[in-house]
């Protein structure tokens, strides 16, 4: 039997926070959300969670933390997109180095038993050799985004030693699944699905033969539930261990959705990695973890959620 702890999920209204507070609230955890709603959506949310409209950069964020004095932070607001990072690195640091910064240090002063926080793989190990990383493969990130959420995860590694404060960093691929924003950067599953049911082309930068370790959102969900587990700490991949091509993808969901659009293609974009997989055989052997859900299942459940989503009123 699970008990139930104070837990707070930044990012909590949007794509994979909210699915992370659906669960927390199915195993009767008292949830609190901080969100600012860039694109979290309030809709999200199930009934019964306390809702704070700010960002993690924010001086309420140590109100919050005082009045509310929560067990277990887990931190998924963040600033996602390789891309926005390029155009704006000033604006990436903000959120994903200040911002975090402001909330380990929070969770330090007011006594946080576990901070859980949400990193990449995908865009943490750049352009890897092999291809399939481990958690001690070197650290070489194409763009401000990679080399943000890296700084993060030093933060957390110079808490522990410093001060003791309990953490893990779950390193993801390229997760994906339904509330996925379609109108974004990031994300390319979801803006695909939006693309081919709107009877436009999907379109695909560089050629499409850069492969990415694809996670669905299930998946993703139960690796944080499992990293609250006593004696967890440190760097975690969550992949598949698989490396699946933009081409491959595109295919894939035409023959869900029957499109016939084909795609048309764009330049390589600046920090984009071209393939990538991640080993987890560390989330398996000390967290009990491991992917569930083959991607096409993932695809399929993703598609219906969209089809779902295009057919219902305005």
């Amino acid at each position: 039997m699970v008990t139930p702890k104070t837990i707070l999920v930044t990012g909590g209204a949007g794509f994979i926070g909210s699915h992370l507070v659906d669960r927390l609230v199915q195993l009767d955890h008292r949830v609190l959300i901080v969100d600012d709603l860039s694109s979290g959506k309030l809709r999200n949310l199930p009934r019964g969670v306390k809702f704070y409209h700010t960002n993690v950069n924010h001086p309420s964020i140590d109100d919050i933390f005082q009045k509310e004095s929560p067990n277990i932070v887990f931190h998924n607001a963040a600033q996602i997109s390789v891309n926005s990072s390029i155009r704006d690195p000033g604006k990436d640091s903000d959120i994903n180095v200040s911002g975090t910064a402001r909330l380990i240090e929070a969770s330090r002063r007011y006594g946080v038993d576990k901070f859980i926080y949400s990193c990449t793989g995908g865009a943490l190990y750049g352009d890897p050799y092999p291809t399939e990383c481990t958690e001690e493969s070197p650290i070489l990130p194409l763009s401000p985004y990679g080399l943000s959420k890296w700084i993060g995860e030093r933060y957390l590694e110079l808490y522990r030693r410093t001060y003791r404060l309990n953490s893990v960093s779950l390193r993801y691929g390229n997760v994906y699944g339904p509330r996925q924003d379609p109108y974004g950067e990031a994300g390319v599953i979801a803006i695909f699905a939006n693309s081919m049911l709107g009877g436009q082309e999907p379109r695909i930068f560089g050629d499409g033969n850069q492969e990415r370790d694809f996670v669905y959102i299930d998946d993703i969900v139960e690796a944080n539930i499992l990293a609250l587990k006593e004696g967890i700490t440190g760097s975690y991949n969550i992949g598949t261990g698989i490396g699946t091509s933009i081409n491959r993808i595109a295919h894939i969901l035409a023959e869900i959705l029957k499109s016939r659009r084909k795609p048309s293609h764009s330049p390589a974009r600046i920090g984009d990695v071209q393939r990538i997989s991640l080993n987890y055989s560390k989330a398996k052997r000390e967290m009990g973890w491991e992917p569930k859900i083959s991607i096409h299942e993932g695809l399929s459940r993703t598609a219906e959620y969209f089809k779902e989503l295009a057919q219902a009123p305005a």
